[in-house]
């Protein structure tokens, strides 16, 4: 296995025309930060790169996916939360992207899906390793992050997904009532991707992509969320227990945004934590 003590050193070099800063969270903890690095040539396809200044120990990549209804948000909403994560998981690469948002004259899939690729790709060449994924999206990004590891993932570089009032299956009568759907239905996915034989609405939910090989998958749903509803970890839970795919599941009380508040914030993290232990365990 390639060893990580030089991962530091490797983006220095390759990255020295940026200006570079440490972020210090005390009791040993600190990151090099790299703020807005290009992976694409398109102007959003951007992302802010976190790596531990002690030795990396593991191989495992944070990917943080913002939310926003998939044609707005930024990465930066993520970035106080991205932080709260690097203390909990101090020896762990985080990497925070921006993607191309759908608009009137471009749909959110594939481009966004596309995206989440092209910056693993980016990131693996340029710090020349060979790293599994953590996938931590909200609302939209955890649909993405669904998506892409149920559908997109073919190499299974996947190696579990944190999913944060993400839509599962855009066919839920209760999520019908998201006063976006009509975008859902008519922007949010390129016809031209879609085969014969399934609906946009199929194509575009992450139930529908679900097999026995699925990535392990955490889910955080609030109970009085109005944006995606909590029957919606209901029909994720059922998918993935039909598949036999080890997940785990959390309500918090709050509406879409909720989670983000301090006490749901720290329970999912530390939730999150546990998670990924038992899967090592496994």
């Amino acid at each position: 296995m390639r060893t990580y003590l030089s991962v530091l050193g490797v983006l220095l070099l390759i990255l020295s025309s940026c200006q570079q800063k440490t972020i210090d969270f005390g009791n040993n903890i600190s990151f090099r930060i790299e703020k807005n690095i290009p992976y694409g040539k398109e102007t959003e396809q951007k992302m802010d790169v976190y790596i531990p200044e002690s030795t990396v120990k593991d191989n495992d990549v944070f990917m943080i996916i913002h939310g926003g209804g998939w044609r707005g948000g930024k990465k930066s909403q993520l970035t106080s939360f991205t932080f709260d994560l690097m203390k909990k998981f101090p020896k762990k690469i985080f990497v925070n992207v921006d993607y191309r948002l759908a608009s009137a004259t471009s749909f959110a899939l594939p481009d966004q899906t596309d995206d989440i690729k092209t910056a693993m790709n980016y990131l693996e060449k340029k710090l020349k390793i060979n790293p599994k994924y953590i996938l931590l999206g909200n609302s939209a990004g955890g649909h993405l992050s669904m998506m892409y590891a149920y559908k997109f993932d073919k190499d299974k570089k996947v190696k579990a997904v944190i999913n944060i009032v993400g839509p599962a299956n855009l066919n839920d009568p209760g999520f019908k009532n998201y006063v976006d759907y009509t975008f859902v239905e008519k922007q949010l996915i390129d016809p031209k991707t879609v085969g014969t034989k399934t609906t946009l609405m199929n194509f575009g939910s992450p139930v529908h992509w679900i097999s026995t090989t699925s990535a392990p998958t955490l889910s955080y749903y609030g109970m009085n969320d109005q944006v995606v509803p909590l029957s919606q970890m209901k029909i994720l839970d059922s998918v993935l227990n039909k598949n036999n795919v080890y997940h785990e599941s959390y309500e918090f009380n709050g509406d879409h945004l909720g989670w983000e508040k301090d006490s749901n914030a720290k329970f999912l993290i530390q939730k999150t934590d546990e998670f990924l232990k038992n899967i090592d365990k496994k």
